[in-house]
C-alpha cells in the first residue's frame, strides 16, 4: 500500500468532496420526509416526493457513501500516515459508524415513504434532521483539533 502514499493529496481531496456530498444528502433526506409526511398517500405531491426522495438517494446519498467509505480505507491504509493510539481516531471511527446506521434508517424511511406508510411525526423528522449536523461537527473537531 505504499504506492498509495504518493497520492495521498488526492484521496483526502476525494474523500472531502464525497464526504461532503454525502452530508448534503444526509442533511436533506429527512427534510423531505418533513415535507413528505404532511402530504396525503396517492396525492400528486407525495408522488413528486417519492421521486424526489428516490433520486438523492441512488444518485447522491448511495455513490457518496461507498465513495467516502473507499477514500476513507485508502486513508487508513497509508502506512505511517495513521497513528492508530490516538483516541480521537476510535472516536471520529465510531462516529462514522453512526453516520452509517443513521444513513441505513433513512434508507428504510425512504422505502416505508415509497409504500405510502406514514410514520412518526412532523416533529420526529425534524429532530431526526438535525442528528447528521451534530455527528458532522463532533467528527470535524475531533480530526482538526485532536483533542485526545
Amino acid at each position: 500500500m505504499n504506492f498509495l502514499s504518493h497520492y495521498y493529496l488526492y484521496i483526502k481531496a476525494f474523500h472531502i468532496i464525497s464526504v461532503i456530498s454525502w452530508m448534503a444528502g444526509l442533511l436533506y433526506l429527512p427534510r423531505l420526509f418533513v415535507y413528505h409526511f404532511s402530504t396525503n398517500p396517492g396525492s400528486e405531491a407525495s408522488e413528486k416526493f417519492k421521486i424526489m426522495e428516490y433520486k438523492l438517494t441512488k444518485i447522491i446519498i448511495l455513490p457518496s457513501m461507498l465513495l467516502t467509505l473507499v477514500f476513507g480505507i485508502m486513508l487508513l491504509s497509508i502506512p505511517g500516515l495513521i497513528n492508530w493510539s490516538a483516541g480521537w481516531l476510535h472516536a471520529k471511527l465510531f462516529l462514522v459508524l453512526c453516520l452509517y446506521a443513521y444513513n441505513g434508517i433513512l434508507l428504510k424511511w425512504q422505502k416505508k415513504f415509497a409504500n405510502d406508510e406514514r410514520f412518526y411525526s412532523e416533529t420526529y423528522f425534524r429532530i431526526a434532521n438535525e442528528i447528521p449536523a451534530v455527528i458532522m461537527i463532533l467528527i470535524v473537531v475531533l480530526v482538526v483539533v485532536k483533542p485526545f
